[in-house]
């Protein structure tokens, strides 16, 4: 059997180095040909040292210049890239077969685009680039050839709960319904975060460190915030749309603290399919890398015996208000969807630095996107567009705020 030659975008953040550990467990089956990362010398440093690959590309320049002097120090043949646009082409290198796409934010947008231009097997992690251009993403998959795996727990789950045509016809877009396989409806389950029973009226005094500390699953401060005010299940919404090819109103979300059963798919004659597992991405990761085939991951099986009950409950929208922005952006389309990340990339960001309070970021993104006019169609300039505009008038916003 041939081995994979995998590059991974981000591979120093969390889902990177989830992957890396799946891998280590199948030296036979993969080679990692390009490894990348923001600014994290020193972790990058220790993965070029253990998995020798070709390639590696920092975003940020000073911090590849530090890279390639401490490689050429210890003796090692990687060779250093920097800047978004090398980002872009070490995707498209003829040895690399799989891209898992796991930087975090729009930041990961044109390098996964120019992957699945290239023809590649793509691993979507980061939800951000279907969010903001799904419908760009799965054509380009269409001219391309390129196949789409999902590797969002909910989605990943989504995925396996779905006839295997219609995961045939996912990973390799054509044209379908869920409807013709008498799939009724997604239910898209979270946890509700760290704050599903605090009241509202503390959400002006919750710090960085209590949004960022999630019940379940250990995850990036970026995403864990998103979690804690749930527009991780917004955006998880709209990208389930692009995904899927299915439409706002066909997809519940459901809360479920325990973030055993990770998502569900119901059928016509009242079935509901579930995938369940322990909460860790390595599962959802080797099932996507392995697809169609089934590999080992490295995570603890699930005790059914030793499982407390099963809770569900509809969300608070009230107190949740992302998940009636998030509805309303996926159910108009266009370029409001990147204006609503673009609102919560920035609001997030500060208040991770302190700028604004917790209750502030939801209450960005609705001025953000009160404010950006949309256009309806989605296509690369319109969409980076929207982003740049959305990005200013939020950042200019901040600043009354604070």
């Amino acid at each position: 059997m041939k081995q994979q030659g995998i590059c991974i975008l981000g591979s120093t953040g969390t889902i990177g180095i989830n992957t890396l550990d799946v891998i280590r467990r199948h030296p036979q089956q993969f080679r990692i040909i390009a490894l990348t990362a923001n600014r994290q010398v020193k972790r990058m440093l220790q993965q070029c040292d253990e998995w020798r690959p070709e390639y590696a590309v920092m975003s940020d320049p000073e911090a590849a210049k530090a890279l390639a002097n401490a490689l050429a120090q210890k003796g090692l043949s990687t060779r250093v890239f920097s800047g978004m646009e090398d980002l872009g082409k070490v995707v498209q290198y003829d040895d690399v077969d799989t891209v898992m796409a796991g930087i975090v934010g729009s930041a990961g947008l044109l390098p996964t685009l120019a992957a699945v231009k290239a023809g590649k097997r793509v691993l979507i992690a980061n939800k951000e680039p279907l969010v903001m251009m799904g419908q760009v993403f799965v054509e380009e998959a269409k001219k391309s050839g390129a196949l789409l795996l999902p590797i969002d727990s909910e989605h990943n789950a989504i995925f396996q709960c779905l006839p295997y045509a219609v995961q045939q016809a996912t990973a390799l877009p054509v044209e379908h319904t869920l409807s013709e396989f008498g799939v009724c409806r997604i239910l898209l389950t979270g946890s509700g975060g760290p704050f599903l029973k605090l009241d509202r009226s503390s959400f002006a005094s919750i710090t960085p460190a209590q949004a960022c500390a999630h019940p379940n699953w250990v995850m990036g401060r970026k995403i864990s915030v998103d979690s804690a005010t749930m527009m991780n299940k917004g955006l998880e919404l709209i990208e389930a749309c692009a995904l899927f090819s299915t439409r706002p109103d066909k997809i519940e979300i459901v809360v479920h603290p325990q973030s055993v059963i990770h998502s569900m798919v119901e059928y016509n004659d009242g079935s509901i399919l579930a995938q369940l597992g322990n909460p860790d991405m390595r599962t959802p990761i080797a099932h996507a890398l392995a697809w169609p085939e089934r590999m080992h991951s490295g995570v603890e099986m699930l005790d059914l015996l030793t499982m407390a009950a099963l809770e569900f409950e509809s969300p608070d929208v009230l107190k949740f208000r992302s998940l009636i922005l998030a509805r309303q952006a996926a159910e108009t389309g266009g370029t409001l969807p990147a204006i609503l990340n673009a609102g919560n990339e920035v609001g997030v960001q500060s208040f991770l630095d302190g700028e604004i309070r917790f209750d502030q970021i939801i209450q960005l993104v609705e001025e953000t996107m009160e404010a950006i006019k949309h256009e309806s169609q989605q296509g690369l300039e319109s969409v980076l567009a929207a982003d740049r505009l959305a990005r200013n008038f939020a950042e200019k916003r901040i600043q009354s705020m604070s």
